[in-house]
């Protein structure tokens, strides 16, 4: 779930991202404990041409919000897998608690062990930018994961997926399939994610942006808040305030299991769903065709995995095989692909 600068000019990497009834689906989850595949974990050995070499033992500490979403369970379970592959690596792991302030003190448990790098995904970037300012001046490279810190200072890579981009894949699959059925005038609704992150409101600008290209616009738009019971709450709002819809967007596959379920419980098929994020479960609905999600918008946790394999190589000063410059670059952001039921089986060994 990410932040993603329109405003700052800086050069970045980009790498290319059968129904149930309703209390089914309410019981149902993502592959939340399921192990990384390899494709989500590439294993030291072969991968990385030189960069796989053993090198200097690099202690990585690491801290995430728990594992309550099944991309943050993702997110968590990648980046153990990746340091696992590494015979150089020790991997350390602080508990993030239940919000800012509680992460932040872990972090400062963590930060007096003195690791040789720090991978922090943020319960709040905003919140946590004095802790990567801290851990920066203190000589500990911070690999910001996800949720951006506002300040550069705070950082010595930020590694995120393109929210704004997500916004954009999803409205441009949205505004297709619209032209396609000649629906001049479509009634579109939106269903983002916790309305305060600023990961949220990027995605939104980029769908809003993306359909007002077209004369589109949102009709209703209602929060959720990344988990199940949300998701089926805000769709149940939005089917009730919409007595016709053409498209919705829901922005987190996992809150998509309950927005599902509000939607067979209502018994409404005149619309279609493009999800967010790629979850496995979501894919197979795609896959199966029988649902009216047709399409998902990815967000990878795989980065929690690179950002392991590039902490690695900061705390080694060693920079990326295959570019000529010998530090590790100071942004990546991971492009948004959309995935539909004609390459969905490309993309299921990726699903979280």
């Amino acid at each position: 779930m990410t932040q993603h600068k329109r405003d700052l000019p800086r050069r970045r990497l980009l790498f290319g991202g059968a129904a149930l009834g309703a209390g089914a689906l309410l019981t149902a989850c993502t592959s939340n404990e399921a192990a990384p595949t390899v494709a989500q974990t590439k294993a030291a050995e072969g991968a990385g041409g030189g960069n796989a070499s053993p090198g200097k033992k690099v202690t990585i500490g690491f801290s995430a919000p728990a594992a309550n979403h099944g991309w943050l369970a993702a997110v968590t379970n990648n980046a153990k897998a990746q340091a696992g592959a590494y015979a150089d690596v020790q991997f350390t792991s602080v508990e993030a608690g239940a919000d800012a302030a509680a992460q932040r003190a872990a972090l400062s448990t963590l930060l007096a062990q003195k690791p040789d790098v720090i991978v922090v995904l943020p319960h709040d970037g905003k919140e946590l930018n004095a802790f990567g300012l801290e851990a920066m001046k203190a000589g500990i490279p911070v690999v910001n994961l996800d949720r951006a810190f506002p300040d550069a200072l705070a950082y010595r890579l930020q590694i995120k997926g393109d929210n704004y981009g997500m916004g954009v894949a999803a409205a441009t699959y949205i505004v297709a399939q619209l032209k396609a059925k000649g629906i001049s005038n479509p009634v579109i609704g939106e269903i983002p994610g916790v309305d305060a992150l600023e990961l949220t409101q990027e995605r939104s600008k980029g769908f809003a942006d993306t359909l007002a290209a077209s004369g589109f616009k949102v009709a209703n738009r209602r929060p959720a808040a990344f988990t199940v019971d949300s998701g089926q709450q805000a769709a149940t709002g939005l089917l009730q305030a919409l007595k016709k819809i053409d498209a919705i967007w829901n922005h987190d596959d996992d809150q998509g299991i309950g927005v599902l379920a509000a939607i067979n419980q209502s018994g409404r098929k005149e619309f279609f769903m493009v999800g967010g994020a790629g979850s496995k479960k979501a894919m197979e609905d795609i896959q199966a065709d029988n649902t009216v999600l047709k399409a998902t918008v990815t967000y990878s946790p795989s980065m929690a995995s690179s950002a392991i394999s590039l902490a690695r190589l900061i705390g080694q000063g060693r920079g990326m095989s295959d570019l000529v410059e010998l530090q590790v670059p100071k942004e990546i952001t991971l492009a948004s692909e959309t995935i539909t039921k004609e390459n969905a089986s490309g993309y299921l060994k990726l699903g979280f």
